[in-house]
């Protein structure tokens, strides 16, 4: 179903380009860019690993929560953290302003990707191994997601082209 935006939401996992092609798809659309990981860090005063340290996983979710639903989205590109699709009012409030796009890789290929995955700020189990998060994940991405983009295969500009034109469709300035 189409439907017009004012805003281009990114999902996906850890190491599948979100900020990347975020940033580079805000520049091309002459729009602001968010990292909401970024916002996170900013919103807390800390990284985002040292509030996995100190006060567990759950707090950085609730406060990724919190950052989502105080966004203003309006002609924005938004790159959500990993963990977003964790918060059902975070992801609903995000769809109800924007066009929610899933960036899809196999776990093979972003497991190959990550070289921090123990020091990167993930919102997990503490004994959670990658190929379970992405399990868990996975399902309330294509939940989510308004189009999914297949990213095996593709390099960032042709990602990018892809992500353009999916953006042509469906956004209003």
């Amino acid at each position: 179903m189409k439907r017009n935006c004012t805003a281009i939401i990114l999902i996906g996992m850890p190491c599948v380009g979100k900020s990347t092609l975020g940033a580079l798809l805000a520049d091309n659309l002459s729009l602001e860019f968010i990292d909401t990981d970024r916002s996170i860090e900013k919103f807390l005063d800390r990284n985002l690993q040292d509030v996995i340290n100190e006060d567990g996983y759950m707090a950085l979710r609730k406060a990724e929560e919190k950052v989502l639903l105080a966004e203003t989205v309006a002609s924005k590109v938004i790159a959500t953290g990993g963990s977003a699709v964790y918060s059902e009012k975070g992801m609903n409030y995000l769809k109800s302003k924007g066009f929610v796009i899933f960036l899809d890789l196999p776990q093979k290929n972003l497991e190959d990707r990550i070289t921090n995955f123990s020091t990167r700020g993930l919102a997990r189990r503490p004994d959670q191994s990658f190929a379970c998060l992405f399990d868990e994940r996975r399902p309330l991405y294509l939940q989510h997601a308004d189009i999914i983009v297949d990213c095996l295969g593709l390099s960032i500009d042709q990602l990018l082209k892809r992500l353009i034109s999916i953006s042509s469709e469906h956004f209003v300035a």
